[in-house]
């Protein structure tokens, strides 16, 4: 499925004139998939349906209405801009392995329901449709379009009354079919897609630093390098390794293969692993598994191993998919006899789509990332390394070699895409994709922080010897980065007359005047503390972005950081700042010409609540880019607040998981807001994204030893609102769930 047909210009903005003549150009997009749900009796049911969007309005066929004219919808309704749709992961359904999308109304909770993909790749290709369709539904609230209509329209309802409804879809130019038919659903998802043109959705910059690592390439097999953590190895401690290749078939496809306990087709690839069996499932994106390592080939002694593990995986904004696996304990599985039982080193996949030609075989980077223990390196293997190529570390990398080879020698699979472009006259599959319109949004926001106090470039930058061309996102280097600074110090002062008025007098804020249940660290060994660092470690939009797509360091932030708050309570806590006893009610707070509070929710037992508080020292201008979003639509601010994370110091399985990637929150969780006085909070629930509770759910088991800095900032997508700048920073330093006080 491609982006071309959405109707938007280069800079995500929506183009009027293109608008006004969107209905002649809309496209459809159709599939087979589960409809999952409960009846008025209290019965589950899972039947095949065809399902259609066309613009906002997305129906529901029981046949493919192209192939039968006459038939209608048995249900139909249109996407609102509170529609959320979260990645369930997988669930067994009808005997196979399938990927649920639940839909929701955040406004509404009885509007809900689930529908079951046949591939991770058809998953994402619908969250990409009905992302398309909920800008399509914001650009109209925004502009204030046929308000009448929107507030008769039927909201899309998976459950409930089934209506009878009249055929609507038809005159289409284009369709894009998701999937291969209904054949797929009723097979394994070990099929693997259908063929296709490739897309144009890609995002290949590797211009971020994620992590401070010294790489050194130390072997390289088939086109693929294996890479020791050369700066990890001197400390002593445990350290890593990592195979990084090129593969020419799509992220999705790549992604059902390594996730696949098939030993039929890991045979083809896997030179260590032998059976695995699911042994238990935890949710949709995590579960257990035994496994056996068949090290014949590759040790100096014959004994038969086994393991077992728990894996997570996900998939990120950009596309990326991650998978982290853990050594774990079952009780389903004991120790077996004649087995010696072995711990699997943690371990990362990291599968990301690459750039490409329209034309061109597709490709993605992929990376197998892995701990070893550093005694047993230099112990064992780097005193005599010739022995490297017989140990398992090696026959895991080396699954990275395999997987390329795998592709290699299946290209019908390396072409599977769980999408084709079909006419609606004759339902042949288009040669080419539409050209008129690219989304740069996708391509935007990622790889936002940098690592303070290292090189610029980052652990990945290796890739750049495989020949990938690089994206235009960050095009600083040598003199251009110190031009490109000194230019954003002296635009501070810009920024500052641009968004607060200038003419009012300043307000001194004091540090002193303020409390909050988490204290302020005063130097960098102080632990559970909170500090307010620059903006320099994170990368932000440029004066020429919309031209060029140039990110620069970013500067001071607009607003101070005046308080953080730690509570825990049994339910989510909102609404902080109309409590009595919170800073924004206090005498000094009330003086204070605005301040903002970003009240993170953090699902867990108990309910942890991080707040935090920002103060501007002078009034906001009405007509600025922050001035909007106070006063701005609930629409508005989901679609311009972002937040980039940056993990200073911590694990490193934590960090990879984490990332430094920008994200819109109002697209991935739900935000709610209130606004009124002199404040603006922002209610943020992590818990309302499967994914994001996953995410804090690894991060809340290393929290005390983990140092991230936070960067919250409004999205400029016009050239008056550019160059962007930090609202506020923070950085949290080894934080104890334990010191987290009830709100009283």
């Amino acid at each position: 499925m491609s982006f071309e047909g959405k109707d938007y210009d280069g800079h995500g903005s929506v183009d009027a004139a293109s608008t006004a003549s969107r209905s002649e150009r809309e496209l459809e997009y159709s599939g087979w998939v589960y409809h999952l749900g409960v009846n008025s009796v209290g019965h589950e049911y899972c039947h095949l349906r065809f399902l259609s969007l066309r613009g906002r309005c997305v129906a529901m066929y029981k046949r493919d209405p192209h192939g039968n004219p006459g038939i209608g919808p048995i249900r139909k309704g249109v996407v609102s801009h509170s529609l959320m749709v979260e990645e369930i992961g997988r669930r067994k359904v009808n005997s196979g392995e399938f990927y649920v999308l639940r839909f929701y109304n955040r406004l509404d909770e009885s509007q809900r329901g689930e529908v079951a993909c046949a591939t991770a790749g058809e998953a994402r290709k619908w969250m990409e449709a009905f992302d398309q369709a909920k800008q399509l539904a914001a650009y109209d609230i925004l502009k204030a379009t046929n308000l009448h209509t929107i507030s008769n329209e039927t909201k899309l309802n998976f459950e409930g009354h089934r209506p009878r409804v009249r055929r609507y879809a038809h005159g289409l130019k284009r369709l894009i079919r998701i999937g291969k038919g209904p054949e797929m659903l009723l097979k394994k998802t070990s099929e693997l897609g259908s063929q296709v043109k490739t897309e144009r959705y890609i995002e290949d910059d590797v211009g971020d630093a994620m992590e401070a690592h010294d790489w050194r390439c130390v072997r390289t097999i088939n086109g693929i390098r294996i890479f020791e953590d050369v700066n990890g190895s001197k400390s002593g401690k445990d350290f890593l390794l990592k195979s990084v290749g090129v593969i020419d078939a799509h992220a999705d496809t790549v992604f059902e293969v390594v996730l696949s306990l098939d030993r039929r087709k890991r045979c083809e690839w896997d030179m260590v692993t032998g059976d695995l069996e699911l042994l238990d499932s935890v949710d949709g994106h995590c579960d257990v598994v035994y496994g056996i390592y068949e090290p014949k080939h590759l040790t100096w002694y014959h004994s038969k191993k086994d393991f077992v593990f728990s894996r997570q995986w996900f998939r990120g904004q950009d596309g990326e998919y991650t998978i982290l696996q853990f050594p774990s304990v079952h009780q389903k599985q004991p120790p077996r006899s004649g087995y010696q039982r072995t711990k699997i080193n943690p371990s990362i996949w990291e599968i990301r789509r690459l750039k490409m030609a329209e034309s061109s075989t597709p490709k993605c980077l992929v990376t197998k990332m892995l701990e070893v223990h550093s005694n047993i390196w230099y112990r064992r293997i780097k005193r005599y390394y010739s022995n490297f190529e017989k140990t398992i570390y090696y026959a895991l990398l080396c699954q990275v070699a395999g997987l390329k080879e795998y592709f290699a020698a299946n290209p019908s699979l390396a072409l599977d895409s769980p999408s084709t472009f079909v006419h609606s006259n004759n339902l042949e599959v288009a040669s080419n994709a539409s050209s008129e319109v690219e989304d740069s949004e996708v391509t935007d926001e990622f790889y936002d922080a940098i690592a303070i106090g290292n090189s610029v470039e980052g652990e990945d930058s290796d890739s750049d010897d495989e020949g990938i061309p690089k994206s235009g996102n960050v095009k600083l280097r040598n003199v251009a980065w110190a031009i490109a600074s000194l230019t954003l110090r002296r635009s501070a002062e810009t920024v500052e007359s641009r968004e607060l008025d200038t003419c009012c007098p300043l307000v001194s804020i004091e540090s002193s005047q303020f409390y909050g249940s988490l204290l302020q660290g005063n130097v960098e060994s102080d632990t559970n503390c909170w500090t307010q660092p620059s903006g320099q470690g994170f990368m932000i939009r440029g004066k020429t972005y919309l031209k060029d797509g140039s990110k620069v360091p970013g500067g001071d932030p607009l607003l101070k950081l005046l308080a953080v708050d730690w509570f825990r309570a049994e339910n989510c806590i909102s609404k902080v700042a109309l409590h009595p006893n919170c800073l924004v009610q206090s005498e000094a707070g009330k003086k204070i010409p605005f301040i903002l509070a970003i009240n993170l929710e953090i699902p867990a037992k108990p309910n942890y609540s991080l707040v935090l508080y920002y103060g501007a020292e002078r009034p906001i201008k009405k007509q600025s880019l922050l001035g909007r979003f106070i006063d701005g639509s609930d629409v508005f601010r989901d679609l311009r607040f972002k937040l980039i994370p940056s993990i200073v110091e911590g694990y490193w399985m934590v960090k990879r998981a984490v990332g430094t990637k920008a994200c819109l929150l109002g697209k991935a969780v739900t935000c709610k807001y209130l606004h009124q006085d002199n404040f603006l909070e922002i209610d943020v629930d992590i818990g309302s994204s499967s994914v994001a509770r996953r995410i804090i759910g690894l991060v809340l088991g290393y929290v005390t030893g983990i140092v991230v800095d936070l960067s919250i900032l409004i999205e400029a997508k016009e050239d008056d609102e550019l160059p962007e700048y930090i609202l506020g920073t923070v950085r949290l330093n080894r934080v104890q769930p334990d010191s987290a006080v009830p709100l009283h």
